[in-house]
Order: C-alpha cells, then structure tokens, then sequence
C-alpha cells in the first residue's frame, strides 16, 4: 500500500508563500548548485534548469522517482495551469476541487478532479498502487493531516522568515504529533527533514 507524505518547501516561521503566492527565496536552492535536477527525466534537464547541490540531488531525486500520484488544491492547480497536463513528480495529479476540469483543458492528461479531500486520498492512493502519494501542504495537505490521513510530513526548509503568507499546514487547528525526524539533511541553504505521523 502507498504511503502518503505531505510535502512542500517552508519557511522558518511556517509558510509556503507570502499573501500573493510568491515563494520568494523558498525556491533559491533549486537553482545555487551544480548538479542538473528535472521534475520528470533526469538524464535530459531543461536549459538553465534546477541545479541543486549534490546532497540535496541525493535526497530529492529518489524521493521524486517514488511518487506515483499527487493531490493539490484547485489554487495550485489555477496557480500553474496545472503544468500544462503533465504532472511534475509522478504519473497522476488529484486535484481536490469543487469545480470540473476546464473545458477544453489537455484532455489525455492523467487529472482526476474530486471533490472531497479524503476522496481524493482515496483515488490517489488507487492510482499510486505501491508508489508514494505526495500531498501538497497548504490547505488541502492540512486537512489531509487534520483527518488522519497523512502518514509522513517531509518539509525542506530554508532559512528565511516571511512573517505572514500562506501557513505549510493551511488553516488547522489541532495538535498533531510527530515522531523524532527519520531524515535530517543539511543542504545547500535548506536543511530537508521527514517525520512520520504519530499515531
């Protein structure tokens, strides 16, 4: 059965982009080392492409190959025109939204549109098979946590306070506890960190 992690790229102070969906410096890691990274094939990154360093590269790259499925909110999904149909990490994207898929939109592309967050855990862990389902943080990954249903949270966080923006764990309100970090790796200005879920 497929694990589910919640995942995303924070802040110190717990965000994942300012008021304005601005990742600001949150994405810089991506881009200050020497070692070629691509969302979907790693022998051809694109020109100017994600460079990370070697530790991080060694950290990533397996974590990305195991995703089978993802699940994003509609925001993110309006955000980046959901990657013009092709999925970053994995072969399937759940987008948890109220509205259908656009009309028109890539209709070959491997989007499920669902209306239910644990519905939409459901059908991306269907789809995953043994493969990881990687939950988007925000709000959607917040609720996914907030009802059970996340069995890893895995945070890259870099060094930087944003002050106010949009909260890694969106809007809930509940303690939830985590067991001792599994992974904690120092990267080059990002330190990437894997809890499992206490349950």
């Amino acid at each position: 059965m497929s694990t589910v992690v919640m995942n995303n790229v924070v802040s110190l102070d717990g965000f994942i982009a300012d008021l304005h969906d601005d990742p600001g410096p949150l994405f810089d890691w991506y881009f200050n080392g020497d070692r070629p990274l691509s969302a979907q094939d790693m022998d051809d990154p694109a020109p100017g492409g994600l460079r990370v360093s070697q530790t991080s590269y060694d950290y990533v790259r397996p974590v990305w190959d195991s995703i089978g499925t993802m699940v994003i909110g509609r925001h993110l999904f309006d955000l980046t025109n959901g990657w013009e149909g092709r999925p970053p990490s994995g072969d399937h994207v759940v987008v948890v939204s109220h509205r259908p898929r656009p009309e028109g939109w890539h209709p070959e592309a491997s989007y499920h549109f669902v209306d239910d967050v644990t519905a939409a855990v459901a059908t991306a862990r269907e789809l995953a098979g043994d493969r990881t389902v990687a939950v988007a943080a925000g709000d959607v990954g917040g609720q996914a946590l907030a009802l059970g249903l996340v069995d890893e949270v895995a945070m890259d966080v870099v060094p930087v306070v944003f002050g106010t923006g949009k909260r890694y764990f969106g809007s809930i309100r509940t303690q939830h506890l985590l067991d001792d970090p599994e992974v904690v790796i120092q990267g080059d200005r990002v330190l990437h960190l894997r809890f499992r879920v206490r349950r």
